[in-house]
Order: structure tokens, then sequence, then C-alpha cells
């Protein structure tokens, strides 16, 4: 599934000319290989803003009026990380917390986690977040989709679902999980995870992006705030 998902990060050629152009020889290879390595960091969440494109995905499910939204890849090192902060928060606030799958082509069971997780979705949305938050804490454990099914097994077995040979043999799961790798891509995200609290108060902004996830109560509070006028 991976093979058909691609992120796009913009080169900056003219700057590496310039500075490559008034460098010794012999700093060359130090000096490329320094400013490459913050793009590739970008894809793992590095504190940027990103650029939405299309925000209108951006705001909170009809009867609440502040949510989190995050964009998360299961196989993601700092999805992991922020994940029992985020689950918090929701509980702490009672706020809906909408997550949507991005899997990084560069993981390789990280997609067919997203689809594991939408069948436990159809059981209760419950079971399929406490999956996704098994599967977080359990991360470091999984190097390849046989652990993952091992793992998957373990879950199933533990709350009493009978897991199928195919979890998605008609393929509609898989589809969910592409519309929303689709929906991320219209929006902008170019890292996981991407996280937003959103409102609906008239007067504020409609979305903020947690960019320093050691304010994320400091942005809730606002937003909760800003929603009572």
């Amino acid at each position: 599934m991976q093979r058909f998902f691609s992120l796009h990060f913009p080169a900056r050629p003219n700057r590496v000319r310039l500075i490559l152009a008034i460098l010794p020889a012999a700093l060359l290879v130090p000096a490329a290989l320094f400013l490459i390595a913050p793009v590739a960091h970008a894809q793992f969440g590095a504190p940027e803003t990103t650029q939405v494109h299309d925000p209108s995905a951006l705001k909170p499910p009809p009867g609440a009026r502040v949510a989190i939204i995050e964009f998360e890849d299961l196989e993601c090192p700092d999805c992991a990380r922020a994940n029992p902060l985020l689950k918090e928060a929701a509980e702490k606030y009672s706020i809906p917390w909408v997550r949507h799958d991005f899997p990084l082509p560069q993981h390789n069971w990280s997609f067919q986690a997203a689809v594991n997780a939408r069948f436990f979705d159809i059981k209760s949305k419950t079971l399929g977040n406490d999956y996704r938050d098994y599967i977080f804490a359990n991360q470091i454990s999984i190097e390849t989709l046989g652990q993952l099914q091992d793992f998957t097994k373990s879950f199933a077995s533990a709350h009493g679902v009978a897991l199928p040979f195919a979890v998605d043999p008609m393929g509609r799961l898989t589809q969910e999980v592409k519309a929303d790798y689709a929906l991320g891509q219209r929006i902008g995200i170019e890292h996981t995870p991407t996280i937003w609290i959103v409102s609906s108060a008239a007067h504020a902004p409609p979305f903020v992006e947690v960019v320093d996830r050691s304010r994320l109560f400091q942005l809730i509070d606002a937003a909760l705030a800003e929603s009572r006028h």
C-alpha cells in the first residue's frame, strides 16, 4: 500500500548553490550534509507551523465547541510520545479527539496498523482507540508486519474479539485510510504528528496548531474561553 504514497518537501537550490560557492572545497561535503539534515528531520515533526492549504476539515465535530484534531502514524515514534498527553487532554477537558491516519511511506507496517484499528472501530470506537493506544505502547517491539500481526492477535484475544483471517476482505477500510491520507495532503501535512486545537468561536482563530506540546493545555484553555463569548 505504501508505494502509492509520497511526501514532497520544497528544495532550496538557490540557497544551497550560494553557500557551496563560497566555501572551500574541503568543506563542501560537510556543508551539504548540514543543509540536508533539517529537511529530513521535518518529516518527523520538526517544530514548524504547517502551511494549511485547505482548512475545511479543521473544525470541531457537530455539537462540539472545541476539539483536538490529529494526523498520526502508528509507527511514528513522536506520535507514540504525544499519544498519552493527547489522551489526557481529551479526558481532562471532555472534548473530542479526532484521530486521522497519515501513514508515512518509509514505515513498513503503519498502513496495515491503521487498517487494523479501523477493524476494531467497527466493534466500537473505544475499542479502536484502545488498539491504537496499545500499538503505540508496544511500538518499540514491533519491527515487521508479522510482529504487528502477533500483537494484533494478542489484543483481539484479550478483548474477546475473533480476529478473521482477513480484516479487510473488500478493501473498504483500506480506502478509508487512503482517504484520510489524501485529506492530510490537501490540508498540507508534511510530518506526524500534526495536531490542532480547533474551535467554533466566530471571533477567534478557527484552528491553532500545537507546535510546542508543553502548551497544549494552555491552548485548549484559551480556545474554551473564547468559545464561551
